[in-house]
C-alpha cells in the first residue's frame, strides 16, 4: 500500500466527494473476480469509490487492506461503508500535490 501525505489524501478527498461507487462488495466478500473489478476501475478511474455491504466495521477495514496490497493501490477513505481508493496512472489524469 502506497503511502499518501496528509495534504494529498485531502485533495483526494475533495475530488472523490462527487463521485459515485463503481464497484460493490457483496455478501461473497473480496473474490477474485472483485479483485479484478477494482483492479480495472482504477486503471480507467484512478481514484475510485467501493461500497462495502454489511454493518461489520472490524471486517470493512481488513477489506481495504486486502484490496489495497491486491492492487498496488493507495487507500484514501473510509466513510460508513464507502471506501475510497486512487493508484496513480502511467497516462496520469490527476496530478497530486507535492508531499
Amino acid at each position: 500500500m502506497n503511502s499518501l501525505s496528509v495534504k494529498q489524501r485531502q485533495y483526494l478527498k475533495g475530488l472523490a466527494h462527487d463521485l459515485q461507487p463503481v464497484v460493490m462488495i457483496g455478501n461473497n466478500g473480496l473474490t477474485t473476480s472483485v479483485i479484478k473489478e477494482v483492479s480495472q476501475s482504477l486503471n480507467a478511474h484512478e481514484l475510485i469509490k467501493i461500497r462495502v455491504l454489511g454493518d461489520d466495521r472490524e471486517a470493512r477495514e481488513a477489506l481495504i487492506a486486502e484490496i489495497c496490497q491486491a492492487t498496488e493501490s493507495s487507500f484514501v477513505q473510509h466513510i460508513g461503508k464507502l471506501i475510497v481508493l486512487y493508484k496513480a496512472n502511467e497516462k496520469a489524469k490527476i496530478t497530486l500535490p507535492k508531499q
